[in-house]
């Protein structure tokens, strides 16, 4: 029981930080009124970033050791949830009040946001970076909220 404890990484510094915020944006994502999204785009756009968030951590975090979260040999409970949840749920939450006429404004807002949130990683010692900065995060936030989700929202709407 004791190394059960130990790999979910509990007291790792700030962890709280990362379990709240995965788990507040997951509710809003999942009890949140659809507008613009159904369940089957959140379905879909939940798996797909979610896939794409731990091939991220697979490269940046583990093989370029750009990054590291809570304990460097462990994989706990709040790393997970950071990248199990909380792209996924920005991401669905964005493509949900996401049209043609406020994208911009809504890039600016989720790319705030995002970057607020791997500010906050940081301030509270649970996130550390090894190279990583807000100088590659935020260009990539910006790419991300501006190009990516509207194309993903493109094919993920498109029914043939």
């Amino acid at each position: 029981m004791s190394s059960i404890i130990k790999n979910l990484d509990l007291h790792a510094q700030g962890n709280w930080l990362p379990v709240s915020l995965s788990l507040l944006l997951f509710l809003y994502a999942l009890f949140m009124p659809k507008k613009e999204i159904g369940w089957r785009e959140w379905y879909i756009t939940f798996g797909v970033i979610g896939y794409f968030a731990w091939i991220g951590d697979s490269l940046f975090g583990k093989m370029f050791d750009l990054v590291d979260f809570g304990n460097p040999n462990i994989t706990g409970i709040g790393e997970f949830l950071s990248y199990s949840l909380i792209p996924s749920s920005l991401a669905v939450i964005y493509l949900n009040y996401f049209k043609k006429t406020n994208k911009w404004t809504l890039v600016i807002i989720f790319t705030i946001i995002s970057t607020l949130i791997e500010w906050g990683m940081r301030k509270v010692g649970y996130m550390k970076p090894h190279g990583w900065s807000f100088f590659i995060s935020i260009p990539l936030y910006f790419v991300v909220f501006s190009f990516f989700l509207p194309l993903h929202r493109k094919i993920i709407k498109c029914r043939s």
